[in-house]
């Protein structure tokens, strides 16, 4: 009988993964068809990341010392930060669009896919930009923290539970507008809150927003544990992470299929070709 249900959740799983890469393939022949504009949104973003690496490191040249962090721990925030939210945009492009595809009623033309819907709306489309940050997240870390190869392994891992959260957190702000309308501004102002305090160190904040930054915006998961586990080489604190990306992921989840009871159709009728 354990046998019987662990194939079926490893089938469950590689049907998922192998929809998952179709769907990356197929974006990217898209994004590919616009070249010349793939690559300077891409190189944009990258530039725009590289003014704020150099602003840190200008700092860190007078105060050598940040309450413990010095300026390798930050250029390491921005390269988890960077690469986690790449990597959950480039291949899930439409969390940050769901507020809008629900507030039209655009739902309608992946409720005629088979699979999960969430699965389809999510991977249906890749943001350039968000490539960008993948790219620059991985050459910042490898060209200035130069690490070895545990350390290369631990930050890939810890990457892709920082694109769970970053997912999972679209998901929520983004179903808001199930329950409140045509949420799209609120969701945009609570997700550039969590991208805002991802990007500085964690060690900065106490009391009750040190509270905040675990719970309503959960930025610790990116700021904090995922640092402290490369820093220290800690499977406790990587655990932490994940957990922290998976706990997040699984609420908005459930707020979207919550939500999508009280979805309106907008009547679209229609495949993506």
């Amino acid at each position: 009988m354990e046998a019987e249900k662990e194939e079926r959740l490893w089938a469950k799983f590689t049907g998922y993964l192998s929809l998952a890469l179709s769907y990356i393939k197929f974006n990217l022949k898209s994004q590919w068809e616009y070249r010349g504009a793939f690559l300077s949104q891409m190189v944009a973003m990258a530039a725009n990341n590289c003014v704020w690496v150099a602003f840190w490191a200008l700092f860190f040249t007078r105060f050598p010392v940040l309450r413990g962090w010095g300026v390798e721990d930050v250029i390491t925030l921005w390269a988890i930060a960077a690469t986690g939210f790449g990597l959950a945009h480039s291949v899930c492009g439409n969390a940050l669009a769901l507020p809008w595809i629900i507030a039209r009623g655009q739902l309608d033309v992946w409720m005629l896919y088979p699979r999960a819907l969430l699965s389809h709306v999510l991977l249906g489309s890749m943001s350039a930009t968000s490539c960008g940050d993948t790219v620059f997240g991985f050459f910042v870390y490898l060209a200035f923290v130069r690490p070895d190869l545990p350390h290369l392994l631990l930050f890939v891992v810890l990457s892709i539970s920082v694109a769970f959260l970053f997912v999972g957190f679209s998901i929520l702000t983004g179903s808001l507008t199930f329950f409140l309308g045509n949420a799209e501004g609120l969701a945009e102002q609570w997700r550039f809150s969590m991208i805002t305090f991802s990007t500085y160190p964690a060690t900065l904040f106490e009391g009750i927003v040190k509270i905040i930054l675990y719970t309503l915006i959960p930025a610790a998961f990116v700021s904090y544990l995922p640092i402290v586990a490369l820093k220290e080489m800690s499977m406790y604190y990587a655990g932490l992470t994940l957990a922290g990306s998976f706990a997040v992921l699984a609420i908005g989840s459930a707020v979207f299929y919550l939500g999508l009871r009280r979805y309106e159709s907008g009547n679209l009728l229609e495949m993506r070709g």
